[in-house]
């Protein structure tokens, strides 16, 4: 068990594996009167403080909602540059690999381009020995299509209903092998989970927050992991 020093007195218990649901770059920006462009790019910087900040306190796992399987539905142009952003970050990884973070992404690819299907593979081999944050972006995400397709694996494999169990399935899923996340975080001041780790978030912890994405800081992580060590996680017992 981590523990996160904040200051020479406190000491908090890390969880294992953080979940962030990365929402209100359009407001941030309409805020602002700004394009929601823009709000992307804002969003995208954050995420990478604070990534770079979770791997720096000694976080082992990571997971955030980059883009949704329901996404596609934002105009072209708002889903043409989030994909340009995400394809500027994949090329930009290079640079980072001196940081040990494991980068891997969940989701559908199949809908991507191939380029960035490419750079994602790239990205992902380029830092399978790293020893640090293991990273989860998702990306063309979807809990129920996640669930959807570890089920399809199962019939495929011929396996009997009666044979079938919550670890078969857990097994198959795009996070596989990795702890469930302990805490999710969502800012924006929605109070929704989105479609987003439907399974692995059984016995999660929660934590919302008003405060826009882009706005969001290492600061205000502090304070939602203070939180969590404030919660009795009882699962299930007494």
């Amino acid at each position: 068990m981590a523990i996160f020093k904040k200051t020479k007195d406190v000491e908090l218990v890390l969880p294992t594996h953080i979940a962030i649901i990365m929402d209100g770059n359009g407001r941030w920006a309409k805020n602002r009167a700004l394009p929601r462009t823009a709000g992307h790019a804002a969003g995208s910087k954050t995420f990478k403080d604070i990534a770079r900040y979770c791997n720096k306190i000694g976080l082992k796992y990571l997971t955030v909602y980059a883009f949704s399987t329901e996404n596609w539905k934002r105009p072209k142009e708002e889903v043409d540059n989030i994909m340009k952003i995400f394809k500027e970050y994949l090329e930009d990884t290079k640079s980072f690999k001196d940081e040990n973070i494991q980068l891997q992404f969940i989701g559908d690819r199949s809908a991507l381009d191939e380029e960035i299907q490419r750079l994602m593979a790239e990205c992902e081999k380029e830092s399978a020995g790293s020893t640090g944050l293991h990273l989860n972006i998702a990306i063309n995400y979807g809990g129920r299509d996640e669930i959807v397709h570890a089920v399809k694996q199962i019939v495929a494999e011929g396996i009997d209903a009666n044979d079938i169990t919550e670890q078969m399935i857990s097994d198959k899923l795009y996070t596989s092998g990795q702890p469930d996340p302990d805490f999710i975080i969502r800012p924006s001041g929605e109070y929704r989970l989105s479609n987003y780790l439907i399974w692995q978030s059984a016995y999660a912890e929660y934590w919302f927050s008003d405060i826009l994405w882009p706005d969001f800081k290492p600061s205000d992580l502090d304070k939602a992991i203070e939180d969590y060590n404030k919660r009795n996680r009882r699962f299930g017992g007494v």
